[in-house]
This record gives C-alpha cells, structure tokens and sequence, in this order.
C-alpha cells in the first residue's frame, strides 16, 4: 500500500495555508496553531521547502514564509518530491541500485510502472491554485 507521510501531509497543508492568503506572511506559529501541526515539526518542514526555493522566510517581528512561486507554477508532485525524494510504488521501479532476480521473467513490471507514472503525472498536474480553488 502506498502510504504518504505525514511530512507530506502537514508540508502540502501549509503550503495550501500560505496560497490561501496569497501575498500574506505568516509565521510558523501561525500556521502551526490554524493547521494543528506541531511547531517544532513545521519549522524543519518549512525549511526544507525553503531550501527548494518554493517559499522564503522573512525575518524579524513581522517575519515569516510566504510562496515564491504563483500558485499556478507549484504542483503537489514538486511539493511531495521536495519533503519525500523519489518514491516509488515498488522497489522494482527505482532503478539500477535495487537488484531483482526476477527482472528479466516478471510479468508484473509493467503494471507497476503504468501506476507509477499515472500517478506522478497525476501530482504534477495539481497546483495550489487548484486545491486553493477547489477544481480538483
């Protein structure tokens, strides 16, 4: 079963947070406190989504993030890739490190990469703008 992380789950909803108030600032007090997100683990999920260059922070008493991006330039694909790295359905699909004995005989392979890819395709074709305006 696939399973997205809770990191991924609380980064997308901040993120949807700070695309909700457009070009506010907020801290991660704030958004920690609206979003139920512990704030000790919000900062570190801020921070790697800092150093992907989707948000920056403002420092000092009215400091805080807001997005880099317009809504409609960020996916939840470059969101989950940012908090996650690679992921993959099955260990068979993440390349030349994982040795299967079986790759050459598996009738299954092809299953797996067709989900995969309708699922990243998926992700990459949802944007902030569109969870922000409910379209998908």
């Amino acid at each position: 079963m696939l399973k997205i992380s809770t990191k991924s789950q609380y980064g997308l909803r901040a993120m949807v947070y700070l695309a909700s108030f457009k070009n506010k600032i907020s801290s991660v007090k704030e958004i920690s406190e609206k979003e139920g997100i512990s704030f000790n683990y919000l900062e570190k999920i801020m921070s790697k989504l800092e150093k992907a260059k989707l948000v920056r922070a403002q420092k000092g008493v009215q400091g805080g993030y807001f997005l880099v991006k317009p809504l409609k330039k960020i996916t939840v694909g470059e969101i989950l890739k940012t908090l996650e790295g690679k992921t993959y359905l099955v260990k068979c699909l993440s390349g030349k490190d994982f040795y299967c004995p079986r790759k050459r005989i598996c009738k299954t392979v092809n299953v797996w990469r067709k989900i995969q890819e309708v699922l990243n395709k998926t992700l990459d074709s949802i944007t902030l703008a569109d969870l922000v305006e409910n379209k998908k």
